[in-house]
């Protein structure tokens, strides 16, 4: 994760806290720094569907028929001589950024993409969604969570990186920001 989309997810964090925080409390509340985590996803494969080379994007359509949108930099070259129906293999970035917040409502599942790419310098952002949820249990050996949405559904949920859990407690209302970045690598598969 960029340190401008950190310092953007750590700034909304605290304001959000601020508006969600009454002025007079009877005791103050701890905010817990924001945990994040950035990893390179399992590798995308499949044929090209579609190019956009405006937005420098190209739509890859998987084996199971599924198509992923992919952001691809100019600093990866091959991109400029891809054409429809080539196959390749794409790896992408992704970034979780989970924050307290204390007297938050939780919510459903909000699509932020359209501001994530408008405040991104780099438009580097294929897709952001964000929720606020209530932690109703962890478990650090397995790296799971399980929490309540604001549409009252009960989620179970691997964690892959366990400093997400960090400082993480049953009653704790959460932010989670789940960013889907640009290509770091591409390959043409014969």
């Amino acid at each position: 994760m960029t340190r401008r989309a950190y310092r953007l997810a750590l700034l909304f964090g605290i304001a959000f806290a601020a508006l969600t925080t009454p002025w007079m409390q009877a005791a103050p509340v701890s905010i817990q720094e924001p945990n994040t985590t950035t990893r390179t996803v399992a590798a995308i494969s499949g044929r090209v569907d579609r190019i956009d080379r405006s937005m420098r994007s190209l739509t890859v359509r998987t084996s199971e028929g599924v198509q992923q949108t992919i952001y691809v930099g100019p600093e990866l070259k091959l991109y400029n001589e891809l054409k429809t129906g080539d196959t390749v293999t794409v790896r992408v970035v992704e970034s979780v950024v989970v924050a307290t917040q204390p007297n938050a409502r939780p919510t459903a599942v909000i699509d932020s993409t359209a501001a994530a790419k408008k405040d991104s310098q780099t438009s580097d952002v294929m897709q952001q969604l964000k929720a606020v949820v209530t932690v109703e249990s962890l478990d650090a050996a397995t790296q799971t969570i399980i929490f309540k949405t604001g549409d009252n559904r009960r989620v179970i949920r691997p964690v892959a990186d366990g400093h997400l859990l960090e400082g993480l407690k049953a009653g704790d209302v959460i932010e989670v920001t789940y960013t889907r970045e640009r290509a770091i690598e591409l390959q043409r598969e014969p």
